[in-house]
């Protein structure tokens, strides 16, 4: 990068910390540190539920899924408007009346102690894994521009937003985001204006989308059944509704925003920006990606993304292997960039179909050519460092900034990556120390304490989440695509804690017996597909919900007493 990039970077990191740090004089207490006091507008609660959810692995992870695959990722979040209604209809108001600090807290109201606890200590696993994930992807990019090794990255990530989270509260989380989404939102269309100012000029964006439909990054829609499949319309649909619901209805960190609003109405309207505009967003990342995919058919692409490991393996004992593979991948790319530009020239002339079809085979034919030269190179790497998950999805979009976007405009987007990931990482964190301080060591340790005790408790909390996080995310970047590895990881436990949900809000049969045994029967269940089957992990939330209830209705059954909860 160059001096303007990082004044830019350095600014927005100035800024963000500052800002995060003047938020102290809210959190004096405990409804101030972990709930705002209750008194936040609807519209910057509604982007700080986005913020949370869109990570630094939405813009690093999703473009880089775009490239690969296309749009089809757009229908994981089709069971999304659906579930906001539902729980605008449900959830906003329960927990907004119970005047509760986490969600688990009217689980100990409606069943007993240790279903709380149990839910609770899943939630944090789910998320102290997650937020290990959300740390991860930024650090790839700073990895890439400084050259730094991805621990030094991680930790500087991690910590830095650590240290404003753990002394701002949720006050500074929220009003940070609300910053911090303008930059991603700007940072994004000001990318889209330079990639397509980029192409050749007798490439138009048509020609781009023509391009991108014929190798099928354009599906948006899959009407194939089949449950080994991770992104169709069925899966998204049910497996999205039901890990949606789990998600924004059962996820501290989603909960906890919309209890800082002020109202219930207010809280509704938060979740409802988030149904009407996550889509939209997401479709704008995701074209992001497909149209780096048609740039590099007319530049040349790394072979391998991965700077790091393309250095080691090019420079190693299999370099002649490499050299050699790499010859043949630019030879690809050459036949494959002739045939782009011949299919874009038949396809725009609207002439004689056979020649237009024959163009598009013969593209078509070229293209998959480049993918298995590109291909052989990945299996290199993989055989050469021992690692067989190896993937370099994650490295696509910063590589891609870095080599190819103007001086000021890269520092603008890492600023905007940046922006991303501390959002997520600040609530994640902030709702983990909530769940800690408020479900385990008030109601088990120190009940009578004051506010300002259980505040001192929750930064502490903060930086101990802060730093377990960073060693998870030592690891989350060779478990494969980030975008899939946070939802895989979520997949795990959501469904379970739905189900749990479910049995406290809708089946007034339900025991504590059943909720507790039901729980943990969830999760063997989904830990046994996982293990023993291929089906796609959105599905795994709808059958640790459906076992949570169905064994938890059971086991109630069991209990006599109609008086025991």
């Amino acid at each position: 990068m160059r001096l303007l990039d990082w004044a830019v970077v350095v600014a927005y990191l100035v800024y963000v910390i500052w800002d995060g740090v003047r938020m102290t004089k809210h959190s004096g207490s405990a409804e101030g540190y972990f709930l705002a006091n209750r008194s936040l507008p609807w519209w910057a609660v509604g982007l700080s539920v986005m913020a949370t959810q869109l990570s630094a692995i939405t813009l690093v992870g999703t473009t880089g899924q775009g490239y690969n695959d296309g749009m089809r990722f757009i229908q994981f979040y089709y069971g999304l408007p659906l579930a906001m209604v539902i729980l605008c209809i449900t959830a906003v108001p329960f927990f907004y009346r119970a005047k509760v600090f986490t969600a688990y807290e009217y689980l100990e109201k409606r069943f007993d102690l240790k279903t709380r606890t149990l839910t609770s200590f899943f939630f944090l696993i789910s998320r102290g894994l997650g937020v290990g994930v959300i740390i991860a992807a930024p650090s790839v990019i700073l990895s890439i521009v400084l050259g730094w090794s991805e621990t030094a990255t991680v930790f500087a990530m991690g910590l830095s937003t650590t240290i404003y989270t753990m002394i701002g509260g949720v006050q500074a989380v929220t009003w940070t985001d609300v910053k911090q989404m303008i930059i991603i939102f700007f940072g994004l269309f000001v990318c889209l204006f330079i990639i397509l100012s980029k192409f050749p000029p007798e490439v138009s964006l048509g020609d781009a989308l023509h391009l991108a439909g014929a190798t099928g990054r354009l599906t948006t829609v899959d009407t194939t059944f089949d449950l080994k499949q991770t992104y169709t319309l069925w899966s998204g649909l049910v497996g999205g509704l039901f890990l949606m619901l789990a998600y924004f209805g059962c996820d501290q960190s989603q909960v906890q925003r919309f209890l800082t609003a002020k109202s219930v109405g207010e809280g509704r309207t938060s979740l409802l920006m988030s149904a009407f505009v996550k889509i939209p967003m997401q479709f704008l990342i995701l074209l992001v990606g497909v149209l780096v995919f048609v740039f590099y058919q007319f530049q040349p692409p790394p072979m391998i993304f991965n700077r790091v490991e393309q250095t080691k393996v090019a420079e190693g004992a299999r370099a002649a292997d490499y050299g050699a593979l790499n010859a043949e991948y630019e030879k690809a790319f050459a036949a494959r960039q002739a045939a782009a530009v011949e299919y874009v020239k038949n396809e725009g002339s609207g002439g004689d179909p056979a020649a237009r079809a024959a163009a598009r085979d013969a593209y078509l034919a070229a293209n998959k050519g480049f993918n298995e030269a590109r291909g052989r190179g990945i299996a290199l790497v993989k055989e050469a460092s021992g690692n067989k998950t190896f993937t370099d999805v994650n490295y696509v979009f910063p590589t891609f900034v870095v080599q190819n976007m103007p001086a000021g405009v890269i520092g603008l987007i890492i600023a905007a990556i940046f922006a991303a990931a501390m959002s997520s990482i600040s609530a994640e964190l902030n709702s983990l120390a909530t769940a800690t301080t408020i479900d385990f060591y008030r109601r088990h340790y120190k009940p009578e304490a004051d506010g300002r005790h259980y505040v001192r408790v929750g930064r502490i909390a903060t930086g101990v989440w802060g730093i377990f996080a960073c060693f998870v995310a030592l690891y989350a970047t060779s478990l494969g695509s980030l975008i899939e590895v946070v939802n895989r990881f979520g997949s795990f436990f959501y469904g379970s804690l739905l189900g749990v949900f479910v049995l406290a809000v809708a089946v007034p049969r339900a025991r504590s017996r059943g909720a507790f045994w039901g729980l943990l029967f969830g999760i063997t269940s989904v830990w046994i597909a996982s293990r023993f089957t291929d089906i796609a992990f959105l599905w795994f939330n709808v059958i640790g919900c459906l076992v949570v209830v169905v064994v938890g209705y059971l086991l109630s059954l069991t209990v006599r007493d109609p008086q025991a909860r």
